[in-house]
């Protein structure tokens, strides 16, 4: 842990986009963007082939790639060392907990330094036998091999595999551009062999019907939304598919899964505040579908059946934080729902898992979570854990009837543990505990969950981890990380990848602020649309909290947050720029007027209710003009900052961090270095090979760590 750090080392002149000037007007407002150009004209073609990128747009992201590439030339040995340390915390040929469906059990693994997962099976007596024994390998099938299939290809992601019923048939989806395009195929599971039908232009997931004589699938429209449920017939070609669903509001993605019990796919049409949910009789895919409860403004849910009655968490009846009711199955409509678990305020229910003897929550109290399991006499008891900050999860499994389930318990400084619970018995079993080849001792490291106090007074919780030893004196470096958007959670839970930087003397903190779901549904609402700004302040906050507290100091924070994250990070650096050392914002949200200015583009419409619509709503267009990160750039001393994005990424484009980078640097006064790396091979989640993500982490803490240092030293390295 003693290889020096090294200085930036900058070319004489940063990439300068060409102004070209493009003036609009909105609500009577003059709005002028110097570099909307950046944005292709083609833009749906680039994304299925990135070859038909503009040539003076391809020019200006490879100059901004070398001149980042040349920024961070002095950090090889570095980078090389930090991937090297993560690749070592990572047992190579880890795999799942099998899980069982019938007579087989299914679970995923990786071979010794292969990039892609493998998809497998064994029979479950074979299993049963070989997990006694200790013996990973006997009796083993190897139904899809990632590595095998992803050869050659720039880029290679498996979107999902789903076995028929009768597990003679797996229905697989792969995306080859990072553009989230998937290819749905079909292999034969007696010969291991794909079928020669292919569906294109799909989410990428499939629920099969009954008989195993098709599938469904959701098909991307011509702007990349996810608006119609297709039916497949195998043997036939895609032009026959017929339509199952098809949602006629541009502001609603479809999605589709199946209840656990295995009788019915559901069809869920959602917004970020409306869901409505149609169901499916699997054993009979022509009949009629059945709405479950019409689309009501505001008015979430989502279902499950059990016997005769369907199982629902809603927000109804003003149930902020979600409720479970039930209703007769033929009866499904809202005037027939029964509280089955109340609302109670301050307790968010964030899962429902039912089982054919079991009702199982996961819940959420002053941002613990804690699994509640109900019997049939309704009798309840809870899983819990006594850490002061930790992440609980649960995984539904495939079967039914059955009294187990299983969850994944960890903090930031103790590994992920999956267990088997059985809801009767109360035994817990310990399946796998993630193992660290190259060493780990949890008590070297100290976990805390502290609270920042907002500009409006409420508390905003924070969860981080530092070594032991390490002397909270103020000088520490600290990496803050944020997100607080759609209700997301962000967990505290183990991840060995920070440890590069927290064993070199970082601290290492989460932001839980308002946007996400950490303190509840409320905290969300606080986070979202005209209380937006709740968030940016929320993370100012935070590290000025931790700076009081004795952890670090102004200016050795380096902030890290991507995709609407991304948006918290440009935000915060207008807000705040004082506070960083560096500022890391990935894939970043930061065009955010001008993206909800164009409808056509994939997320637009189904992101207003999270933002606004300022096309519609000129108190929606004030407030977001009013943070938009690339709209407030001001002539001001800005951090060192990396901006990292996507070539085919349908959810932030490109040209959103490519545009900040351009008007920062044409802008500010001081500061910097501002550097901008495009992934010309990749979308929105970077690469997709499990070592080529760690080459991109790297890079980011590489950043992090030359950020802090040349802040320590007082050093500018230009802009």
């Amino acid at each position: 842990m003693t290889l020096a750090i090294p200085p930036f080392t900058l070319p004489a002149d940063a990439p300068k986009a060409e102004a070209r000037p493009h003036t609009f007007t909105v609500h009577g407002r003059q709005i002028e963007d110097l570099f909307a150009w950046l944005k292709a004209e083609n833009w749906r073609d680039v994304l299925k082939d990135p070859s038909t990128l503009p040539a003076d747009i391809r020019a200006y992201l490879e100059a901004e790639n070398a001149y980042a590439e040349a920024a961070l030339s002095w950090a090889g040995d570095l980078r090389k060392a930090l991937v090297a340390e993560m690749r070592g915390r990572i047992r190579e040929d880890d795999g799942s907990v099998p899980d069982p469906d019938g007579p087989f059990a299914y679970y995923t693994r990786h071979r010794q330094g292969g990039q892609h997962p493998l998809i497998c099976r064994r029979p479950r007596t074979v299993h049963r036998i070989a997990e006694e024994a200790g013996d990973g390998e006997t009796g083993e099938e190897i139904l899809l091999d990632g590595d095998r299939e992803g050869e050659g290809l720039a880029f290679f992601e498996i979107s999902g595999a789903a076995h028929s019923d009768d597990h003679r048939l797996l229905a697989w989806g792969a995306d080859t551009k990072g553009s989230e395009l998937h290819t749905l195929r079909v292999r034969d599971l007696d010969t291991l062999t794909d079928r020669p039908e292919r569906v294109e232009n799909t989410a990428g997931d499939a629920v099969w019907n009954a008989a195993g004589t098709a599938f469904f699938y959701v098909a991307l429209d011509e702007n990349h939304r996810p608006a119609r449920v297709m039916r497949h017939r195998l043997g036939t070609d895609q032009a026959e598919d017929t339509i199952v669903y098809e949602e006629a509001d541009p502001g609603f993605f479809v999605n589709i899964g199946r209840t656990q019990s295995g009788t019915y796919l559901t069809i869920t049409a959602s917004d970020h505040e409306t869901a409505e949910v149609h169901l499916l009789d699997r054993a009979n895919d022509e009949a009629a579908l059945t709405v479950v409860a019409p689309r009501e403004n505001r008015l979430i849910y989502s279902v499950e059946h059990w016997a005769s009655h369907l199982v629902i968490l809603t927000n109804a009846d003003g149930a902020v934080d979600f409720k479970i009711v039930t209703c007769p199955l033929e009866t499904p409509a809202r005037a027939h729902w029964v509280d089955a678990v109340p609302y109670r305020p301050g307790v968010m229910i964030r899962h429902l898992h039912v089982l054919g003897n079991h009702l199982v929550r996961l819940e959420l109290e002053n941002a613990l979570p804690r699994i509640v399991v109900r019997d049939l006499k309704g009798e309840e008891h809870t899983v819990s854990f006594a850490e002061e900050a930790y992440s609980l999860g649960l995984l539904p499994g495939y079967e039914f009837e059955t009294n187990r389930i299983r969850f994944v318990y960890s903090s930031m400084t103790t590994p992920s543990e999956t267990y088997d619970y059985d809801c009767v018995t109360r035994a817990r079993i310990l399946r796998k505990r993630q193992s660290v080849p190259s060493g780990h001792e949890p008590a070297d490291y100290v976990t805390r969950r502290l609270f920042a106090t907002a500009e409006d007074g409420q508390t905003v919780p924070i969860s981080l981890i530092h070594r032991r030893d390490l002397a909270l004196d103020g000088s520490a470096p600290l990496l803050l990380y944020g997100y607080g958007s759609y209700g997301t959670l962000m967990p505290a839970a183990f991840r060995t990848n920070l440890l590069s930087l927290v064993d070199r003397g970082f601290v290492y903190a989460i932001a839980h602020v308002r946007g996400g779901t950490e303190k509840g549904w409320n905290w969300y609402l606080d986070g979202k649309r005209e209380k937006k700004p709740n968030t940016f302040t929320d993370f100012v906050a935070c590290g000025r909290a931790l700076i009081e507290a004795g952890y670090t100091a102004q200016g050795r924070i380096v902030a890290h947050g991507g995709s609407a994250g991304g948006m918290l990070m440009g935000a915060a650096a207008n807000l705040a720029p004082e506070l960083f050392a560096g500022i890391v914002a990935d894939v970043p949200f930061v065009d955010v007027l001008n993206t909800m200015l164009d409808a056509d583009l994939p997320l637009t419409p189904p992101e207003w209710p999270e933002w606004g619509n300022p096309g519609e709503s000129e108190a929606a267009f004030s407030t977001i003009l009013s943070y938009s990160p690339y709209d407030n750039v001001a002539a001001k001393h800005y951090p060192a900052i990396l901006a990292l994005g996507g070539l085919t990424d349908p959810r932030v484009t490109y040209w959103e961090p490519a545009k900040w980078v351009a008007r920062l640097r044409a802008t500010m006064t001081g500061g910097g270095p501002i550097l901008c790396k495009i992934n010309m091979e990749a979308g929105h989640g970077g690469a997709a090979g499990r070592f080529d993500r760690l080459e991109e982490v790297g890079l980011i803490y590489a950043f992090a760590l030359m950020a802090s240092a040349a802040a320590k030293d007082g050093v500018q390295a230009g802009h």
